[in-house]
């Protein structure tokens, strides 16, 4: 089976004083789900920052979709990001784009024709439950709305690979579940790799996972 990631050796630092992760080796297969737990600032976000290029490794190598991360070039780190769906915590949606243009940015970017992003939209708002909020703009909706949002634009394009902080943290019942379906449903529907950073795993997954802890710099995975 194709490994998505491989961490060998990896060292993640913001100062060359004191690193968050530490010399630590990994592998995630393609199609895997994946999630990552451990107390607050032990480390998780920075971990998820690292798979998509917002923090380079000061140490060792980390290879995400046969890119290598530590002397990544622009070029090949927005290649990259093309084929991956990030799901924040804080949704980073665009307050002055409508619901519906945010779910098509990632295939606006990705050149998808006019007719398949309005095609697959209309779908994603759909499985979200949001048709009938198309037209209002994040500010307008919820919380779990909105994350609902970023998540029907995570999925747009078809990600290889989906990376979510902590999607759920501050979600009713209704979206929290609403969230994992989707994630569950990418996972094993679409051969999808999920990689979600969490402080609680949820009891009723329906998917076999995967779990890594993360203590003291380093990255465990529990059995």
């Amino acid at each position: 089976m194709d490994k998505v990631i491989i961490a060998d050796n990896l060292t993640l630092a913001y100062s060359q004083s004191e690193a968050i992760i530490n010399r630590a080796s990994f592998s995630v297969n393609s199609g895997s789900f994946v999630f990552i737990t451990g107390a607050s600032g032990s480390g998780k976000s920075t971990l998820l920052k690292s798979l998509y290029g917002a923090l380079k490794p000061n140490g060792g190598s980390l290879v995400v979709g046969g890119v290598e991360l530590k002397k990544v070039s622009n070029s090949k780190l927005n290649f990259l990001r093309r084929h991956i769906g990030i799901v924040f915590q804080d949704y980073k949606l665009v307050r002055e784009w409508t619901i519906e243009k945010n779910i098509m940015l990632p295939l606006i970017i990705n050149g998808y024709e006019k007719n398949v992003i309005t095609s697959q939209v209309d779908s994603l708002l759909q499985h979200v439950r949001l048709k009938h909020q198309a037209g209002k703009y994040p500010q307008e909706l919820s919380g779990g709305e909105q994350q609902r949002v970023a998540m029907a634009r995570a999925l747009s394009h078809n990600p290889i690979l989906i990376l979510a902080d902590e999607p759920t943290g501050n979600l009713d019942d209704y979206s929290s579940q609403l969230i994992w379906n989707l994630l569950e449903g990418a996972n094993t529907q679409l051969k999808t790799t999920v990689i979600v950073v969490t402080h609680n795993i949820p009891k009723n997954m329906n998917v076999n996972y995967k779990h890594f802890h993360i203590e003291y710099g380093s990255i465990r995975e529990v059995n």
